[in-house]
């Protein structure tokens, strides 16, 4: 065994498409790994050199939303906007709390989660696919990317299309069959109010974003982050920025969560009910740069699992032709388009073809 990623990767007896292969076979992903009693990470997960999880660094703090009293009192409602647009400006995150979505919801949807990775094993490998060609029900696997990208995540994840078309309940596994339902719902609702927020924030009608479809479809994600025997070998999740229009992220208590800002990992610790909103790619392309798609990462922890729960508001992995470019009204002859015209079906393809490199896709969409 390597005592670290280098070594790992220059081996010449390391065959990492073979381990990568076993490692798909099993059909029960790092928790697998985790259930079957490991003490050192296998080389499949390795970074090129050790994460450092104990940088001292000056805090920054992610700017955090009240969303309370904003539907009766116009003055709060700018004040707000003004917030996000800030926001997203700078940091392209930010959390939001008193968002109308109950702590109770929060937790259930966690545990459903939870419940839905920690069944008997025989059971969730029937859910278990690599080509997620079925967008109407949950799929489940571990690394969407696990043959593409350099490095494999210490994570796994089921993965649902919600919107435009909601899968019927007995299509969803037991497990969080019902929250899913009732979360989604209420993560529309706040995502369909965001946009107008954000429409606003750039001067344009509050149905702007509306208008353009990008709250027609969405995407939910369950992530499960087993304990790790040896968290600064490898990665929860690989810095990247998201391929969609926004994403409304749950997270549970114990944290791993990192934004790249001014320059350095900056920690989002966890609020209680607090949901955590980020720019994605998309955003960034019609907005012209405007609203930034940051990069962030989630660290590997000794503690866990870690829960959490992302919602992409994108209609990427359904076949709609709608094409997207930097909005008109947002461009003049000093401002000029940044990026070319994409569907994100084009996006989301190339985003998975290339994996979690640690590139920008959006480099692919430059003029």
């Amino acid at each position: 065994m390597a005592l670290n990623g280098v070594s790992a990767l220059i081996q010449p007896d390391y065959d990492r498409k073979a381990e990568l292969r076993a490692f798909d076979e099993t059909k029960t992903g790092v928790k697998g790994l985790v259930d079957a009693g490991i003490t050192e990470v296998p080389r499949i997960f390795h970074l090129p050199s050790p994460e450092n999880l104990n940088s001292q660094q000056p805090e920054l703090t992610l700017p955090t939303i009240d969303l309370q009293g904003i539907d009766n009192n116009l003055i709060r409602r700018k004040e707000v906007i003004e917030q996000v647009k800030g926001a997203l400006e700078s940091w392209g995150f930010f959390q939001v709390v008193n968002h109308g979505i109950p702590n109770s919801v929060l937790e259930e949807m966690m545990k459903g989660v939870r419940d839905f990775h920690e069944q008997e094993t025989e059971v969730k490998k029937k859910w278990y696919a690599r080509d997620m060609r079925d967008k109407t029900r949950v799929e489940y696997n571990s690394n969407f990317d696990l043959y593409a990208a350099p490095v494999t995540n210490w994570r796994d994840t089921f993965y649902c299309t919600m919107a435009p078309n909601p899968p019927q309940p007995h299509e969803l596994p037991p497990p969080c069959r019902d929250i899913l339902l009732e979360y989604t719902e209420q993560v529309m609702e706040l995502g369909t109010f965001l946009f107008e927020l954000i429409s606003e924030g750039l001067g344009l009608d509050p149905n702007h974003l509306l208008n353009m479809g990008c709250a027609d479809g969405l995407a939910v994600l369950g992530h499960y982050y087993p304990p790790c025997p040896q968290p600064e070998l490898t990665i929860g999740t690989q810095g990247h920025t998201d391929n969609d229009f926004i994403t409304i992220l749950l997270q549970d208590h114990i944290g791993g969560l990192k934004i790249f800002y001014e320059n350095q990992w900056t920690d989002v610790p966890p609020i209680t009910g607090a949901l955590v909103v980020n720019a994605g790619d998309f955003l960034q392309l019609i907005t012209n740069d405007k609203f930034v798609s940051s990069q962030h990462k989630v660290v590997a922890n000794k503690v866990g699992p870690r829960v959490s729960v992302a919602s992409f508001f994108t209609t990427g992995a359904i076949p709609i032709s709608k094409v997207y470019g930097p909005i008109t009204e947002l461009l003049s002859e000093d401002t000029p388009a940044k990026y070319r015209n994409a569907t994100l079906k084009e996006h989301v393809e190339y985003f998975r073809a290339k994996g979690l490199d640690g590139s920008p896709a959006l480099l692919h969409f430059k003029i």
